[in-house]
């Protein structure tokens, strides 16, 4: 068996079609952040700001096509583990991207700000701490910010850093009325 053919099989899973569309929504999302943070950096504006117009602006689509397409979330988020979970992970991300930008352009002062490898690059860093996280975002969003049964929850539950909550469940109604 090829390695398409093990990736063809991945696919056809619940986990690869997940994965499949983690990954078109990251693409959505890193082009909406790529095209905001060469435009802004074009314009002259500090790679901080731009690092954090481009996040933001890559931020919403990436939440909503995670969200319902890719986890197939549904309804009203649950604020602690959905909404506090995504802006943890984003505002490590934002660090991140924000760091790596400063130190590009830090090291292509030399290159004249006229010349379009000047941008490449900067834009570059940023694009590759987006490729850094991919694998780490997922995991968080599927075991954490998105699941179902946050084993998180579950591990703090057990060493009793969390109160376990139970959700009251509604009792079936019985039908008395058992006419022919």
């Amino acid at each position: 068996m090829t390695a398409l053919d093990r990736l063809q099989e991945l696919r056809a899973t619940a986990l690869g079609t997940k994965i499949t569309r983690y990954a078109l929504g990251s693409v959505v999302a890193a082009s909406v952040s790529a095209v905001v943070f060469g435009i802004l950096y074009v314009l002259h504006v500090g790679t901080t700001a731009c690092s954090i117009s481009a996040f933001v602006a890559g931020a919403i689509p990436n939440w909503i096509l995670n969200r319902r397409w890719a986890w197939r979330r549904r309804g009203r988020p649950e604020f602690g583990r959905e909404v506090i979970g995504y802006a943890l992970t984003s505002i490590v991300s934002l660090l991140l991207t924000s760091l790596s930008t400063a130190w590009t352009n830090a090291h292509v002062r030399g290159i004249p700000a006229h010349h379009g490898f000047r941008v490449i690059l900067v834009t570059a860093s940023y694009l590759a701490v987006f490729a850094v996280l991919f694998v780490v975002k997922f995991a968080l969003y599927e075991f954490w910010v998105f699941s179902e049964h946050s084993r998180v929850r579950a591990a703090l539950r057990s060493r009793g850093l969390m109160p376990a909550v139970r959700a009251e469940r509604p009792v079936p109604a019985v039908r008395t009325d058992r006419t022919p």
